[in-house]
């Protein structure tokens, strides 16, 4: 019996127990502070939890993502313009052949025009970060509206990358490389020339056949022909008396050397042209150390007529005699044509060094007017792309002969 009744004091108090704590549970409200608890829920109107902070994540990856494609109006610009070119002219790239196609002798302004018109029909949205819509045709955020002013940069550094893309082929050509070796056979042959020049024209012919025969790399009989006839192209009807007088007809004219050094100018100007290149070579003087003293005809004359024969050419001092009678510049900015290079020369000789020019710097002029003083009778003014013949004195029929020769490409008037 009194296990019963222990038993039912057990079970009501366990069941007293419970409702106590039922009671507690339900006056404590879930953000009570008392209790050490707060809890905070986020949500959107739509109740989906984070997608605030999803869609903020996916904003800025978006704009990461056109920030790192296409920062700014410049890279987009420059990006559509060579398109533009690209589409007219073919892409840039070193091809054999590629320098042959449209825009080979494509002018500037022919390029500048075209980009122009093609960016006027490009009416799509330039910078897609900027939530800029175009309205029609004149939108704000198209390229038509923004690239014209990158027009002019690019197209220079177009033409620029055309123009080293063409050097590369043409220097990795079959015909430059036969050119270099004709050059290298015919500057053996002006050794020989200059050495044998007085021999007998067989003996000069048959070391001009070793040096650059038909045998040799680059070497030809025409190359022979030439070197071996230098001597007798060009020479007065003084250098022809004095071989009559003499009696030695194997002796060269007056103007061997000059003919000798036209022959190796041509067939530079040859490499030149096939290889892109500018090689100048430094060639013997043409002037004579003996020019002032009497030559053998005008001794014979002397005594036949009892009269001294006068000296042609006066023994004048001249410490700038071998001083070159032309001079090369390279112009800070583009030459548009014959006129404003003739200009700007004209310019750099007559102003102060001191005057601000767009076009020459200050050592520059400097160098010019004392070439001038010294000698120098025409200067060759060159831009990116092109060169002009300016001269400004008269020059002897050798000198404008040997000129045409060495800048053949050049614009002259």
């Amino acid at each position: 019996m009194k296990k019963i009744v222990s038993l039912g004091s057990v079970f009501a108090l366990l069941f007293c127990v419970s409702d106590a704590f039922a009671v507690s549970a339900g006056t404590v409200s879930a953000s009570d502070l008392g209790r050490g608890v707060s809890i905070t829920t986020t949500t959107t109107k739509n109740g989906r939890g984070y997608q605030g902070l999803a869609n903020a994540y996916s904003q800025n990856q978006r704009n990461t993502y056109y920030m790192v494609t296409q920062p700014d109006v410049d890279t987009a610009c420059r990006e559509k313009i060579y398109n533009c070119l690209a589409d007219y002219c073919g892409d840039v790239t070193v091809i054999p052949g590629q320098r042959s196609g449209r825009c080979q002798y494509a002018t500037e302004s022919e390029l500048y025009n075209y980009a122009l018109l093609c960016l006027q029909k490009d009416t799509s949205i330039l910078l897609p970060q900027y939530n800029t819509v175009a309205t029609g045709t004149g939108g704000l955020n198209t390229a038509a509206r923004l690239c014209p002013p990158y027009v002019q940069q690019e197209v220079m550094s177009y033409l620029s990358m055309a123009n080293m893309a063409d050097q590369l082929s043409k220097s990795h050509s079959d015909l430059c490389l036969q050119r270099r070796q004709e050059l290298e056979a015919a500057m053996a042959c002006y050794s020989v020339a200059l050495a044998y020049g007085n021999e007998t024209t067989s003996m000069l012919t048959t070391q001009l056949t070793d040096a650059c025969g038909a045998g040799v790399p680059g070497g030809s009989a025409e190359m022979v022909t030439r070197f071996a006839n230098a001597g007798n192209v060009g020479a007065n009807i003084w250098g022809w008396a004095e071989k009559i007088i003499n009696l030695d007809l194997n002796q060269k004219g007056e103007d061997w050397q000059t003919a000798v050094n036209a022959v190796l100018a041509s067939y530079t100007n040859r490499m030149n042209l096939a290889c892109g290149d500018d090689l100048q070579l430094n060639t013997v003087s043409t002037t004579t150390s003996g020019s002032s003293q009497p030559t053998t005809l005008q001794t014979v004359t002397a005594l036949a007529t009892g009269v001294a024969f006068p000296s042609a050419t006066p023994n004048v001092e001249n410490p700038y005699e071998s001083w070159d009678f032309y001079m090369e510049i390279q112009s800070l900015s583009e030459l548009n044509d014959y006129n404003t290079a003739y200009q700007v020369v004209q310019a750099a000789l007559s102003n102060p060094t001191t005057t601000q020019n767009a076009f020459l710097t200050s050592s520059q002029m400097d160098n010019m007017q004392t070439a001038y003083i010294r000698g120098t009778k025409v200067f060759i003014i060159r831009d990116s792309s092109r060169c002009f013949i300016i001269p400004v004195a008269t020059m002897t029929t050798q000198e404008s002969s040997l000129l045409a020769q060495l800048f053949a490409n050049c614009v002259s008037k």
